[in-house]
């Protein structure tokens, strides 16, 4: 599965399951912008792309504002040309039960992990169009697809990045371009082990008794990037270890 001379963005690149999408593209052969808020993580995945062999260039800004999202997009199209792989996988989390969600703690959940994928796709699918051919891969969760307590306005975010993705694959689905979702389980990530989570306990109770690892998704989203997955649009690629089935 090749992805020799193609040009992938991957957002929230620095670290997790971001970090080991951008090595995984790139292994394949794809130049790699890495997007991140964190520049400092996001020349860390640079370097270890770079130290395989492979091309990267580290993007640092916001995917969730529209001005940084033109400003990081110029940048990849002058040092690396079109884009046509692109991985919405910025994201952010957090446990609050219901009512004590705040107006405040919604619309900054929904600005980065719904708003974010909406401004960044808008950006570089016209590369996409113009080449006749594109991949748009989105980090959505399972958490959209099984409910999740304390996680409303995640569950929901994530939800809207599954209709996104619908929706977008039914437009573009003449254009040469797919459109699919991956929706990660159960994934042990630094994300993860910041959150009040026993990772080793909730790991006990998925079918497979383990977590599974960012290169668990990283994998799956390689293939939904590649040529040999044309014909897959508007799909879940549910890497999940079994804990929900669909």
């Amino acid at each position: 599965m090749t992805l020799q001379g193609k040009v992938a963005v991957v957002t929230g690149g620095a670290r997790g399951i971001g970090r080991a999408i951008a090595v995984v593209l790139a292994s394949r052969g794809a130049a790699v912008a890495v997007w991140d808020l964190n520049a400092e993580g996001a020349e860390k995945t640079v370097a270890e792309i770079q130290e395989a062999g492979g091309t990267a260039i580290a993007v640092a800004g916001d995917a969730a504002d529209a001005t940084a999202v033109a400003a990081a997009a110029a940048r990849t199209r002058e040092e690396l040309g079109p884009v046509t792989i692109l991985v919405n996988n910025a994201g952010t989390t957090a446990y609050i039960p219901f009512t004590g969600i705040t107006e405040a703690a919604w619309d900054r959940m929904i600005g980065i992990n719904l708003k974010g994928p909406f401004l960044v796709t808008r950006e570089l699918v016209p590369d996409m169009l113009a080449a006749g051919w594109g991949r748009i891969v989105n980090i959505s969760s399972s958490s959209a697809q099984t409910g999740a307590p304390a996680m409303a306005h995640y569950a929901a975010s994530k939800g809207g990045v599954i209709g996104l993705t619908r929706a977008l694959a039914i437009e573009y689905a003449d254009k040469g371009i797919t459109v699919n979702h991956v929706p990660p389980g159960f994934i042990d990530t630094p994300l993860v082990r910041e959150g009040p989570v026993d990772v080793e306990a909730a790991a006990a109770t998925m079918p497979m008794k383990r977590a599974g690892q960012p290169e668990d998704i990283a994998y799956a989203v390689a293939y939904l990037a590649s040529e040999e997955a044309g014909y897959v649009t508007g799909q879940s690629l549910s890497a999940n270890g079994g804990r929900y089935l669909l």
